[in-house]
């Protein structure tokens, strides 16, 4: 009898421990899988087929797919290369060498990626724009230098800008796997008789082989989705990426086209991540954190410690300080080839119907910006707050159920947004909820639209989160609670997510400031209903308004920073709570 009981009792218990994770795997269903399942069947369609006709096999196929193929690839190479470089130089050269001033160029070399992209490519128009396509010219033109057109738009510049804005991403990766070189490595190799390029190419090149080719792939998908820079650098001079492509076809309602385009850069983005994955997982493993300290061999620059270090103040210099000195003159200049004469407020706090900017009134008196502002910042609010309760539901599942298929199929799914680039992404929630289905009404332009795109897209960053902070919490804590009789509800309510906060809440933040900054996700979801900054300051250096674009775009990165500042506090917080 007793036994029947307990059977019994725990019967319930069970099957409401089934309620959550069946729950989930509906919800990132819905979420996830949904969205990409319906733009592959909106491609098998008769329509669907004739358009990977078009693309692929037709007189229209090099502009529609070859040439932006060729130079995605090509700027994906080109960034990559280029962040490899500067990222490693400077990784090189402030964990493994007695450069002064390290933790000023650590500083540094960290900051460009918390500009947003298209920060760094108005801030090149506004210096090297030329007169080629007409309007004010930038500085350098204004003031008699000759800007070359390959200078001023296309590949170029595009690749310059992204490897300005990108190449910190390398040098995070790469510096964190040069700091697990022990000193006992390179001391053995000096001992052996080993020169600096030996110990270089034979001991600290293939210990951090894995994360190099982290970071060439990462910074390559990042190049191939980006829209941006490529927009404001290259569609003027009709240089077409594979993003920027998709854009024009679901903008001028050649969808079908457009979610073709949408499929083959996901296959793109995909076959990179695998062919690196498999490149690192066929290669030799090295051991180099070991039980014998954590030492790390520093080499003398000798004479070339103060030049280096002036060269690697100038790089982080230039690829941060500068962009925001060159956008904040210019927002306060009149002409934008003068940044510094003449300054007015007048486009951030100016009275419309004036000679200036065709009369239009500055930021902080524009209804259509401040709504924008407001919208970026329920946006950005309400996406963290969303990513962050599922992030953790989807990740304690993970924990708890770990080893079984309905852990495995939520974690895959989970993680299945970063093989999709943000562009790809809004493309295929406009093909699930483009169009009524059954009683639900379109959602095309609305706000929920774009906060369910974006807390499907930052689930991976949130469930990866969740899942490093719940690894710091001991099963018995909770065992003991639910001994006592508390339900499953109570415990995470309660238990959980109290002592994981913290944690969740530097990684909210961090979501927010990605939707903040993010313009390929709401490039394609954003109307005239649902103004956001990051659209509003690309529409207004479309139309050639430098100095509300720029103006807009450093507010965007005040928010950015003033929210990555709160980020790094509460994480020193939880750091010290943890000790």
């Amino acid at each position: 009898m007793t036994s029947l009981a307990l059977v019994s009792g725990r019967a319930p218990l069970l099957r409401a421990n089934r309620v959550l994770p069946l729950f989930l795997s509906v919800v990132i269903a819905l979420l996830v899988a949904a969205p990409l399942v319906k733009i592959l069947l909106a491609t098998l369609t008769p329509d669907g087929l004739q358009a990977w006709t078009t693309v692929l096999a037709s007189p229209l196929s090099a502009n529609l797919w070859w040439r932006p193929l060729s130079t995605t690839m090509l700027l994906g190479l080109g960034v990559a290369a280029g962040c490899l470089l500067l990222g490693g130089f400077l990784a090189w050269l402030v964990t493994l060498t007695d450069l002064p001033g390290r933790g000023l160029v650590a500083t540094l070399s960290t900051l460009p990626f918390m500009i947003p992209s298209f920060a760094g490519a108005l801030a090149w128009g506004t210096l090297f724009r030329n007169e080629r396509l007409g309007g004010s010219p930038g500085v350098f033109q204004a003031n008699g230098f000759d800007v070359p057109d390959w200078l001023a738009w296309g590949l170029a510049p595009t690749m310059i800008v992204l490897i300005a804005h990108y190449f910190s991403l390398a040098y995070t990766i790469i510096a964190a796997a040069l700091s697990s070189v022990g000193a006992d490595l390179i001391e053995a190799g000096q001992m052996a008789g080993a020169r600096r390029g030996r110990i270089f190419f034979g001991i600290v090149l293939p210990v951090v082989t894995p994360a190099l080719v982290a970071a060439a792939s990462l910074t390559f998908a990042g190049a191939v989705a980006n829209f941006a820079a490529p927009a404001l650098l290259g569609l003027p001079v009709r240089m077409q990426t594979l993003s920027t492509r998709l854009f024009g076809m679901i903008e001028t309602g050649e969808t079908e086209r457009g979610f073709v385009l949408a499929l083959l850069l996901i296959a793109v983005s995909a076959a990179l991540l695998f062919c690196s994955d498999r490149l690192v997982a066929g290669r030799k493993a090295f051991t180099t954190v070991t039980g014998k300290g954590g030492r790390i061999k520093r080499f003398p620059l000798g004479a070339w410690r103060w030049p280096l270090f002036a060269v690697a103040l100038i790089i982080g210099l230039a690829t941060s300080v500068l962009p925001v000195l060159v956008l904040a003159a210019s927002s306060l200049a009149p002409q934008g080839g003068v940044l510094f004469s003449n300054w007015t407020l007048h486009f951030w706090i100016g009275e419309g119907g004036g000679a200036l900017a065709q009369g239009q009134a500055g930021l902080f008196r524009n209804p259509m910006i401040v709504e924008a502002l407001w919208n970026t910042l329920k946006l950005g609010l309400t996406v963290a707050l969303t990513t962050m309760l599922l992030g953790l539901a989807l990740a304690y599942t993970i924990v708890r159920n770990k080893g079984t298929w309905l852990a495995t199929v939520l974690s895959q799914l989970a993680f299945l947004p970063l093989l999709v680039p943000s562009i790809a992404f809004a493309a295929a929630y406009i093909a699930l909820f483009g169009a009524p289905i059954g009683p639900l009404p379109s959602l095309y332009g609305t706000f929920a639209l774009l906060v369910l795109a974006a807390t499907a897209h930052n689930l991976p960053y949130a469930v990866q989160s969740g899942r490093s902070v719940l690894g710091q919490i001991s099963n018995d804590i909770e065992e003991s609670a639910r001994l006592t009789g508390a339900g499953l509800l109570t415990r995470l309510v309660f238990i959980i997510f109290p002592l994981t906060i913290r944690g969740l809440l530097a990684g909210a933040i961090l979501v927010f400031v990605k939707m903040v900054r993010d313009l390929s996700l709401v490039v394609l979801l954003f109307t005239a209903t649902s103004p956001v900054l990051s659209m509003v300051a690309y529409r207004y250096a479309s139309e050639g308004f430098m100095q509300f674009a720029n103006a807009i775009t450093l507010v965007i990165l005040v928010i950015c920073l003033a929210a990555s500042l709160a980020a790094h506090l509460i994480q020193t917080r939880v750091q010290k709570w943890k000790q």
